[in-house]
This record gives structure tokens, sequence and C-alpha cells, in this order.
């Protein structure tokens, strides 16, 4: 490990950053590096903008994604370097934002109906229960569930927060009902790795991700479905079953209500329910015959 790399991940590590952040920010420094063939240290604001314009329009990258990645290089040279860093020498570009695509409820029932096997049957149900990052979900113990209140603790979610959200009571008796039939019921991990599920460490990320995809195959849905997919669902659902934003905000671990409050354009009830100005003007008949007439 280099100097440099390991002051870095010091200055990371203090700051409590989650381990995906953390890689995030040394792969970028490294592709950084790699990209001028120099060291890290020997680039400037030159550099950082030339990478950027590379990002967008060689690497064809998200504006949200370059964001991330210039963020990293912020972090390396204010915190690592300890030098200066220009907003106006590598402005960042503007966000985009862009409405999610939400499932129907039928849509999720057939999602979850047709799982490959019964432990990624489990695992959509217990997404879509409890709107949790597929992190979240990987990284659920035994000792979360807590039956006797109801809840489901999270533990270390973004921003390193705990929270608690709904236990679903259909969720405990399908949780239990699978767990009757195990074996070797898991003791630590809700959803243990390995082939047979029977690890001492969680699954991996890319086990939801599979699950959702090969599901959303199997039920010939054509919607891109991701495991993101099913907190969107979860959100858009309450809300149109009549739960509050501030609810929703705290169920979900957002910061700040504004970021929740992207489900209100999502909501079929809330759409529905809101007229539109058409409908207060006064109009004349449509003619009967809009046909031009005839030139004599």
């Amino acid at each position: 490990m280099t100097r440099l790399r390991k002051t870095m991940l010091e200055e990371l590590e203090r700051r409590n950053f989650s381990q995906s952040t953390t890689r995030t920010y040394i792969r970028t420094v490294e592709d950084f590096a790699r990209y001028f063939h120099r060291r890290p240290d020997q680039l400037g604001p030159a550099h950082i903008r030339e990478y950027q314009a590379y990002l967008f329009t060689k690497r064809k990258l998200a504006a949200n994604t370059v964001i991330q990645r210039l963020a990293a290089l912020r972090f390396f040279f204010i915190k690592t370097l300890r030098k200066p860093w220009s907003v106006a020498d590598t402005p960042y570009p503007k966000k985009t934002v862009r409405l999610p695509m939400i499932l129907s409820q039928e849509e999720v029932a057939q999602l979850i109906n047709a799982a490959e096997t019964p432990f990624h049957r489990m695992l959509l149900m217990t997404a879509y229960a409890t709107g949790l990052r597929r992190a979240e979900l990987a990284h659920l113990k035994v000792s979360d569930i807590d039956s006797p209140r109801m809840v489901i603790h999270v533990q270390g979610g973004k921003g390193r927060k705990d929270r608690d959200v709904m236990l679903s009571p259909k969720l405990l008796e399908e949780l239990r009902a699978y767990w009757r039939g195990l074996r070797r019921p898991p003791k630590v991990w809700l959803f243990p790795g390995n082939r047979w599920h029977t690890a001492n460490h969680p699954i991996t990320t890319k086990v939801v991700w599979s699950a959702c995809r090969e599901a959303a195959e199997r039920a010939g849905i054509t919607k891109p479905v991701h495991p993101h997919t099913l907190r969107h669902c979860f959100a858009t659902h309450l809300l149109e079953a009549g739960a509050d934003l501030r609810t929703i905000q705290v169920l979900l671990g957002h910061r700040d209500l504004e970021e929740t409050t992207i489900y209100l354009h999502l909501s079929q009830k809330h759409l529905g329910e809101t007229a539109s100005p058409l409908d207060a003007l006064s109009l004349s008949p449509s003619p009967a015959n809009d046909r031009p007439r005839s030139k004599k």
C-alpha cells in the first residue's frame, strides 16, 4: 500500500465513511492517476478538468456519477494532500433528477411469486415489506427481528445511522415458515452467504440484485427492475395508502424531507386527486364538423 493510499484511507476512516463510499473514492483516485500515467499528487486543476471531460465524452457517465467522482477527487486534494480546491476552476455538473420506475402492487406480487428459490422469495418479500437499501437488507441479523415490538432494527444504514422499520405480520409469518423448512436455521445473519446459505458471513448485495433481475425475467416484467425499485415501490405504495411524508422519510432513513417528496410525483392517488386547470374552464361545445369549408 502506497503512502498516499494509506493516508487517504485513514482520513476516510476517521470520518466514518461507509465501506462502499471508501471503495469508490479510492478507485476514483486510482483511475484518475492511471488516466494520466502519473502519481495523483503530481496532478492539478487542469488535469481534473480534462478528466471530467473524459468521463462525460469518452466514458459516457451520467452527471450524478461524475459528481461523485469529483467529490472523491475533492476529498483527496483537500483532506489528503491539504491543497486548496476551487469550485470555480472545477465546477460540478448540474445534477440530473429522474423519476424512478414504479411497479404496481399486482406487479410486485408477480415479481415475488416468480422468485427462483424460496431464499430469493424471502429476499424480495423483505425488501418490499421494509423499503431497505440492498446493503441494509444483506446485512440484517436474526437479532434485528424484534417480534414483541413488531419492528426491524436497521443497524449502520446510510450515513452510519440506525433506525427502525415496521415488521409486517405477513413477513414475520413467512419468515417463520421459511425457517421451519430449513435444515440449519440461521443464527447470526438473516440471509447467510454461500451456496447453501449456511456461512458465517452475510450474502453480498449482488445476490439481492440477481434475485430481482431473475424474478423480473421469469415474471415477464419488461420494466427495469432492481433492488432499489422495491424501495421506491414501498414508499409510493405507502403514500397511496395514506401514510404521511414525514413517516415515510423516517422509514426510508432520508436526512432531508425533500428527498422524500419525489414520491408525490409517483403516487397515482395524489395525481388522480389533483384536477387539471383545464377542468375549471367554461368552453363552448366542440364543432360537430371540423372539415374545412369548400371554396366556391
